[in-house]
């Protein structure tokens, strides 16, 4: 499996976008892998590329993270191969656009298993193994949209608020046995999601490399919070100094034009 290191990282979502992209950072610092994704197929190519470029350790696992039993799983299976995880990355995510009472229910019970509670379980079975060593480090990926409500992508915007309040509030818990927590906050980015939860790329998304490596960074200088980009900067900024329906507003107008756009494309595609 290559020559052994001595810390490694558990990345989830790690076959596209900002999980795929994160991969290869730690994987150029040396850091050994175990990568989790349902695509074993781009899996096993990721970790062929890695072990051969970076001669470092990986192991990939498949699983589908919206069922909750995967969670625990995927703790068990890394127990048993004795592996020492000194870094949680939970970067797999899903989301839905739409109006709410059109969207069937199971692919909201999916989105919340998959971006709330695989990532709470995965963060509770870690972290122990981390304050028994009083070392370690996390990271959570939130999004900007967990600082408003987000209209034709309701679930989606929810579920993220909840892991910023839930990072930030372990944040302070956790800082006292030697372990950091950060959120990363992204805009658009250019990834696979957008055209999983049915809507268009905003022009202006960033590509998921650059959002990766100021996650990588900010993870290693033991920030809180990461958002990247000034443009994402200010949208936060401007998104707290209104209530909650003037934001909502103006989330509900964008979402709905790239959810037309994207339909619109489909239908010429």
């Amino acid at each position: 499996m290559g020559v052994q290191n001595k810390e490694t990282a558990l990345i989830t979502g790690a076959s596209s976008g900002i999980g795929y992209e994160l991969s290869k950072l730690f994987a150029e610092h040396r850091y050994n892998l175990v990568l989790v994704a349902r695509n074993i197929k781009r899996l096993s190519e990721l970790s062929k590329e890695l072990i051969e470029n970076f001669g470092i350790c990986v192991k990939i696992i498949q699983k589908d993270l919206s069922l909750t039993c995967s969670a625990e799983e995927i703790f068990y299976e890394v127990e048993s191969s004795n592996i020492q995880i000194d870094i949680l990355v939970n970067n797999a995510g899903t989301g839905a656009n739409g109006l709410f009472h059109e969207i069937d229910y199971k692919k909201d019970i999916e989105m919340i298993n998959l971006n709330i509670a695989s990532l709470t379980i995965l963060t509770k079975l870690f972290s122990k193994k981390m304050v028994k060593r009083k070392k370690g480090k996390i990271l959570n990926v939130a999004s900007t949209g967990s600082y408003q409500p987000g209209p034709y992508i309701a679930v989606y915007y929810a579920t993220k608020a909840y892991v910023l309040s839930f990072s930030e509030a372990i944040t302070n818990e956790l800082k006292s046995y030697g372990i950091s927590v950060t959120t990363l906050c992204p805009g658009a980015t250019k990834t696979e999601f957008s055209k999983r939860a049915g809507k268009a790329d905003l022009k202006i998304a960033m590509d998921a490399k650059t959002v990766a490596m100021a996650a990588y960074d900010g993870l290693m200088r033991n920030k809180r919070l990461v958002i990247p980009g000034w443009r994402n900067k200010l949208a936060v900024s401007i998104s707290k100094l209104f209530p909650g329906n003037v934001s909502a507003k103006a989330v509900r107008e964008i979402q709905q034009q790239l959810t037309e756009q994207a339909m619109k494309e489909k239908r010429l595609g």
